[in-house]
């Protein structure tokens, strides 16, 4: 999603400057060109050979500095970028880019600049705080700037509050996010379930399976990347929702029916990834199950199935690109084709239990896309980032088929 793009980064006099130097190198290796602007007051507290040696690129201080013996500095920068991102960005020149003052090559780039606009603020929690940097910052908002907000925490002045630059992959999520609003699915609604769900037996145990969820946050990640809106579903997984999603934390197959049922109003596409339990407990111990010596019989009932209830509440009156996962230990086309059938679905993804490098747990995946027209699209083993675009691709395909058939 980077590779090619032309990102400017400026960097502001912040005790977190240092940070940058880390989404510099981020941003390096996922192919984007980056030419990083620096305020004097930046150039204080790191040096700026730390990013010409990231970016094998010069750093720009001056504001009448020539690029190319003829380009202006922070005309030749701000026209040509894709993004602007500001990181750290001070409560000084917050200030600057809200009233529209241009006294350093920076804030000139920004002034001058008709591309997206992204700003990390980092400062003490009482100048973040303060009404005047509120009232910069809704400013900013309001003319389309995109601002990651601080976190909370221990301060460099040793108080705690909300200050702190976001994480560096945070931030990096949103430049992802940012320049994904021009790709294929932009403005598509999707809606993502991931994970293993969880249904317990008593206050200790639970009936679970090995899903690890990363292939649902996969396709989360590629979808935010390619410009939709995106609402993860998802059970237990340890994994940390990719920046911009809409999360929304389950447990039981239940939980995650109703989360379904709640959100898929407004889905232009349903992509069920879970690893839904399909029974659970037909009555949960309130203590502890005790081990006795003699067998313990536990009486399970069926879980609802989400694709058929979530077919039910829509009734006709939004009709979603729908695609489903099948996991198959034996037989997989032949079992595949069945659920592409029985449940409707305009694709199915499968998978085998025996796939090469295994399935559960791993950052590769290999898969069979099966469509209702009767297609096949073999996807061979890679990482789960590229067989989600994979899969993507094949949505986008089914969204375009769809509007053409409204038309």
């Amino acid at each position: 999603m980077l590779a090619g793009k032309r990102i400017v980064l400026g960097v502001t006099g912040s005790i977190a400057a240092y940070k940058a130097a880390m989404l510099t190198s981020s941003l390096t290796q996922a192919g984007a060109q980056v030419d990083v602007v620096m305020t004097e007051s930046a150039t204080k507290l790191i040096a700026p050979l730390t990013f010409q040696s990231l970016t094998k690129r010069p750093v720009h201080v001056d504001m009448f500095r020539l690029l190319d013996q003829t380009d202006i500095a922070h005309v030749s920068l701000g026209v040509s970028a894709d993004l602007i991102a500001v990181v750290p960005a001070t409560a000084n020149t917050i200030a600057k880019m809200a009233m529209g003052i241009a006294d350093n090559l920076l804030t000139t780039t920004v002034l001058a600049a008709r591309c997206p606009i992204v700003v990390a603020p980092a400062m003490d929690a009482e100048m973040y705080e303060n009404p005047a940097t509120q009232e910069n910052v809704a400013k900013l908002r309001d003319r389309g700037a995109v601002v990651v907000e601080p976190g909370y925490g221990r301060l460099a002045s040793g108080l705690v509050g909300r200050g702190r630059l976001a994480d560096v992959e945070e931030i990096l999520g949103r430049i992802r996010w940012v320049v994904g609003q021009k790709g294929d699915l932009a403005g598509a609604s999707l809606l993502i379930t991931a994970g293993g769900t969880q249904e317990p037996l008593d206050p200790v145990r639970i009936i679970t399976n090995r899903s690890s969820g990363k292939m649902g946050y996969s396709l989360a990640e590629a979808a935010l990347d390619r410009g939709a809106r995106v609402t993860l579903v998802s059970a237990p997984t340890g994994l940390k929702p990719p920046p911009g999603v809409e999360y929304v934390p389950v447990v039981t197959a239940e939980d995650m029916c109703e989360a379904v049922l709640a959100k898929q109003t407004h889905a232009d596409v349903l992509i069920m990834a879970a690893a839904v339990s399909d029974y659970r407990m037909d009555q949960v111990a309130t203590q502890k199950i005790k081990r006795k010596d003699r067998e313990l019989q536990l009486a399970l009932v069926p879980n609802p199935d989400i694709l058929v209830e979530s077919m039910k509440a829509l009734r006709g009156a939004r009709n979603p690109v729908r695609v489903g996962f099948a996991l198959e230990s034996q037989k997989l086309e032949e079992g595949a084709r069945d659920k592409l059938a029985r449940k409707k679905l305009d694709l199915i993804v499968a998978n085998s239990v025996s796939a090469a490098g295994g399935v559960f747990g791993s950052d590769q995946n290999e898969v069979v896309m099966f469509d209702a027209s009767g297609g096949r699209t073999d996807v061979p083993q890679a990482p789960k980032i590229q067989v989600a675009h994979r899969i993507l691709d094949r949505v986008v395909e089914l969204l375009s088929r769809r509007g053409c058939e409204q038309v």
